[in-house]
């Protein structure tokens, strides 16, 4: 098969996957809304507050790359992980085999597919975040972020697959893909708490994408003085 042919199908699967899941409107409000809830949620409850360790940054500024990364291992993880299993337990992925689309070019479609999500929650959730709550960003620093957005997606799309061989059905896809993520997050930047059992540094290190917002923190939030990273949203 032609590199060519081949590519061409590989897309044919994303458009197909970004079909599928449109179509399925309660998978796409959840992974949509589910960010951008906790985003309104504590930016409403903390909006007038700063962070004095960052220089005085507003507390939506310190609170926006949290918060892009969740959203964005919502949507690459989780999805691909949960998807994956159900495509194997109806058989989709035995029925690939017999058909002419390269199995590596169905999976590359399917990361595809899960990528776009990604990077249209990202866009939304930088808009909300300059148009509601006046976060001011800053261009210059635009590689930054999409270098740590595009190895942060490639890494949590190689961990949702990988997690997929180890959940025996779909009936328990959720509750395993979900175990690991949601007691990172409460470790991790993407979730303001003042205070964190003493264990939650322990389970943190054990998982490789809780230390994810801190490439997002450095690219694009404010440091304090002498911190020596780079500003991409600002008051």
């Amino acid at each position: 098969m032609s590199d060519s042919r081949a590519m061409s199908l590989t897309l044919r699967q994303a458009r197909y996957q970004q079909k599928m899941f449109w179509r399925n409107a309660a998978a796409a409000m959840f992974t949509f809304l589910f960010p951008l809830m906790f985003l309104v949620i504590f930016s409403t409850l903390n909006g007038g507050e700063r962070i004095k360790s960052r220089g005085g940054i507003t507390f939506v500024t310190y609170f926006m790359p949290g918060i892009l990364a969740f959203g964005i291992i919502s949507a690459t993880y989780t999805n691909l992980a949960i998807g994956t299993v159900f495509q194997r337990e109806e058989g989709i992925l035995k029925r690939i085999r017999g058909t002419p689309i390269p199995p590596w070019a169905f999976m590359a479609g399917n990361i595809l597919s899960s990528l776009a999500v990604g990077l249209l929650l990202t866009v939304i959730t930088l808009f909300l975040g300059i148009v509601v709550y006046d976060v001011t960003y800053q261009a210059h620093t635009t590689p930054g972020l999409l270098a740590a957005l595009v190895v942060g997606s490639a890494c949590l799309c190689a961990l949702g697959l990988a997690l997929s061989a180890f959940v025996p059905n779909a009936d328990a896809a959720p509750a395993i893909v979900n175990f690991a993520v949601f007691p990172c997050s409460c470790r991790a930047s993407s979730f303001p708490w003042t205070a964190r059992p003493r264990g939650c540094k322990t389970w943190r290190r054990r998982f490789p994408f809780a230390r994810w917002p801190t490439p997002c923190n450095t690219s694009s939030i404010h440091a304090p003085k002498g911190g020596g990273s780079t500003a991409s949203t600002s008051r």
